[in-house]
């Protein structure tokens, strides 16, 4: 297979954020190149520190009237301090690394010439070749989901004649651990079976013992309360015809979020035995064959083709585009663990921020783009996610602030971690995480192609719902708000004071106000009835964010209080126009123009200096249709926010290098691309809304808009050219085209087209209404103005 979509480097990877990245969704292993001894960082997407959580110690519930009253007093300093009674004094545990492998595959004194490094994005395969001393080498590596191996092979001149020459294997482990060596005639077999730690504070968190580790004995069922067992199989088969491979697989003791892990090292090893050995038989050929198959099953759901572009930036931009989905579908796949601030790479014991689920933005933009690009399936891992936090939530919700329902705070792990962590209140005093996961739930249900295919469980979305209306308060002007409230990790100036506090910050308005209004559009005369009633009731009168003197969207209730970071890499007061579907151009003009003025502001004072928020800006520009913002967006992303093998960065002076990978980035900039070319939010599938100007000619193939409905389009000079849709559930279907188009021809079999004409929208932009049919292809054709 011939693949237009290759990383080609001509050094090696000096440090974790250049190396080339691996995955099947569960073992995950980063690849450095360096030619003779290569390492191969290795992770499990279940190995985590910890164990199960135990029930809250104590109750809180008289701190949430002591916050709101102080709230109510307009005192926000005071309700900062009081806020701490809110907290908890636990954290997160953190995503955990196996350890490194050392393969050193050729003599020690190669001098290598000719040095390249690629990894093929169609095929999921990364190599490594140059010119030795006694020859040309050259190693492949890809992680399989078909047959759950990671597969490492090298062939060369060297490997062929050099018989003598044997290849060793070494382990960089920073867990205890034992390593079990097993030599026969066919090859080596290496067991490394270990444990997690027991306890891993946050990185930014100072202590005496940061890292514990258990020494207690297994119970008989081979369970611990904490600090699960791990193993890694490695076999080293030297196959004749110049090649020498290796076979990699994994297992944890991760038996769900609430069930003791295991420590039964034994039975773990077993298990990645059994699919080392299964794959020992097969050919490296087959193995490929099998592995790009699996790969493509995904991939192929979806395509965008800018090579008709002849433009640069549209060919990074279309690198980056496909770079994006690569990770996704190596991080996040049916039946594993969702995708983690790194995806499932990390190689540290504390990572940045535990490579946690960051709940305040990170852990969701993960999964923007899911739906849109055809791998719903793969958004499977959040949801699943979602409704263990729901259950959890609950007991929080009442210990806390003793109301119904169930709450999420800024971040959590895979033991579904609820309560707000000991810290700052701007980051730890944010209720209203579960209402932005909730409508996940709701997208998924609104991409569905038929009705049984949206009948998505809404336990989780009615839970936060009920906590929501227990957190709404009159703001003595007979509107509702949340409180207490905080905009994530922003603080606001009230005088000479800073704090964070407050009560009807925007966002926490938007969340509530969105999750409200689909939850009921979804349910219509059903649904949880008493909640039906309340919401009905009360909806009304939820406040929504307010334009201030200067026409800006305020990010808090009162213009009075003004933003301590006019530049905050957060954009949360912004997530009515993405990525809710509130404010819209036709539907809150007022409200768009505001938000479109607030981005602004932010972007003038320097927003967007790390590789999510950027991400984030991208997004919000396509959705304000700003094709130049689009494509600046882009090239910001590009460069200086991606390393040599395009993972997204954070700056981190603590971190090598001065940044550390964040693959939100990687994978908000997918959505924002995929915004840019089709979006389907104000009942309407709008085709090409923000393509950038460079972008002058594409296809796209296999999107996916709201209502099930799979798009493909062609477009020449920015404009459509034909598209055929398949329509899912029957629903009035209307297409929003630029104001170039003047009429859309619908081929028919046997006949000329069907010619619809359309009518121009608030916006400036044509409509054009197709009939509605379930299940039926459009093949279109439109007409310019200009012709």
């Amino acid at each position: 297979m011939t693949s237009p979509h290759r990383i080609r480097l001509d050094s090696p990877a000096d440090l974790f954020i250049d190396a080339f990245v691996h995955g099947n969704g569960s073992l995950g292993a980063t690849s450095y190149g360096r030619p003779g001894t290569e390492r191969i960082d290795l992770n499990l997407d279940t190995l985590w520190s910890g164990g199960p959580l135990a029930q809250p110690a104590e109750t809180r519930v008289g701190a949430l009237e002591s916050v709101r009253d102080a709230v109510a007093r307009r005192d926000f300093v005071e309700a900062d301090a009081r806020a701490a009674d809110l907290q908890s004094d636990s954290w997160t545990q953190s995503y955990q690394p196996v350890g490194g492998l050392l393969w050193t595959y050729s003599s020690p004194d190669t001098v290598p010439q000719g040095y390249a490094r690629v990894l093929d994005i169609d095929t999921a395969t990364s190599s490594t070749s140059f010119e030795a001393s006694d020859g040309p080498m050259s190693m492949s590596a890809f992680v399989s989901a078909a047959d759950g191996v990671l597969v490492a092979s090298v062939h060369g001149h060297a490997v062929a004649d050099h018989a003598s020459f044997d290849p060793t294997v070494e382990f960089d482990i920073p867990h205890p651990h034992r390593i079990e060596t097993v030599r026969d005639r066919w090859g080596t077999t290496h067991t490394v079976i270990g444990r997690a730690p027991s306890s891993v504070l946050p990185n930014y968190v100072d202590a005496p013992d940061p890292v514990l580790y258990g020494d207690d004995i297994p119970d008989a069922d081979g369970s611990v309360s904490a600090g699960m067992g791990f193993a890694i199989v490695v076999r080293q088969q030297m196959l004749g015809d110049g090649e020498v491979r290796l076979l990699v697989a994994g297992e944890t003791g991760f038996r769900g979020h609430d069930a003791r892990p295991s420590a039964d090292v034994g039975s773990l090893a077993e298990v990645a035995r059994a699919r080392v050995e299964l794959a020992m038989s097969v050919g490296t050929a087959e193995l490929s064959a099998r592995h790009i198959a699996e790969f493509r099953s995904f991939a192929d759901r979806a395509d965008l083709d800018l090579s008709g572009s002849a433009s640069p930036a549209a060919e990074a931009a279309e690198l980056f585009f496909h770079y994006g989905r690569y990770l996704f579908l190596s991080s996040s796949r049916p039946g594993t663990a969702p995708a983690t601030l790194q995806g499932i790479w990390n190689v540290d014991v504390r990572p940045g921020w535990s490579s946690n689920y960051t709940t305040n933005i990170n852990a969701e933009m993960n999964y923007w783009a899911a739906e849109t690009i055809g791998l719903a399936d793969c958004h499977a891992p959040l949801l699943e996610l979602i409704s263990v936090l729901a259950a959890r939530g609950e007991e929080t919700a009442r210990a806390y602030y003793g109301l119904d329902g169930a709450t999420v705070h800024h971040n959590t792990d895979i033991w579904g971690f609820t309560a707000p962590v000991s810290g700052q209140p701007q980051w730890s005093n944010w209720p209203t995480g579960l209402l932005w996961l909730a409508t996940h739930l709701l997208d998924h249900r609104d991409f569905a192609a038929d009705d049984r295919a949206a009948a998505v469980p809404l336990a989780a979305v009615e839970k936060a719902l009920r906590f929501g209306l227990g957190l709404l308060v009159d703001d003595g002007h007979g509107a509702l708000v949340i409180s207490p409230s905080t905009s994530p990790e922003h603080r606001f100036r009230d005088g000479d004071g800073l704090a964070a506090v407050t009560s009807g910050a925007a966002m926490d308005q938007e969340l509530f106000t969105e999750a409200a209004t689909r939850y009921l559009d979804a349910v219509g005369e059903g649904g949880d009835r008493d909640l039906v009633a309340d919401l009905r009731s009360r909806l009304p009168r939820v406040a929504l964010p307010r334009i201030g003197a200067d026409g800006l969207l305020l990010e808090w209730a009162d213009d009075t209080l003004k933003p301590s970071e006019v530049g905050h890499r957060h954009l949360s007061h912004l997530w009515g126009l993405y990525p809710g579907q509130r404010i819209t151009e036709t539907g809150t003009p007022e409200h768009f123009a505001a938000a479109e003025a607030a981005l602004a502001s932010r972007l003038g004072s320097g927003s967007g200096h790390t590789g999510w928020s950027q991400a984030w800006i991208l997004c919000l520009a396509a959705r304000l249709r700003d094709r130049g913002m689009v494509g600046r967006a882009i090239e910001t992303l590009l460069n200086p926010l991606t390393s040599a093998s395009l993972l997204d960065l954070h700056p981190h002076p603590a971190w090598p290098g001065g940044q550390i990978f964040q693959i939100d980035g990687n994978l908000g900039a997918v959505a924002g691309i995929a915004e840019a070319l089709l979006q389907s939010h104000e009942d309407a599938i709008a085709l090409l809304p923000a393509v950038p100007e460079g972008w002058t000619h594409g296809t796209v193939t296999g999107f996916r808009a709201r209502g099930g409905h799979r798009v493909d389009v062609t477009w020449k000079d920015g404009i459509p050219v034909t598209a055929r849709i398949v329509t899912g559930r029957p629903q009035l279907l209307t297409l929003d085209v630029t104001d170039r188009i003047h009429r859309v021809g619908i081929l028919s079999k046997g006949g000329g087209p069907l010619l619809v004409v359309g009518h121009t929208a608030a916006s400036g932009r044509r409509r054009f209404d197709l009939p509605p049919a379930p299940h039926r292809t459009y093949d279109l054709v439109f007409e310019r103005t200009d012709h």
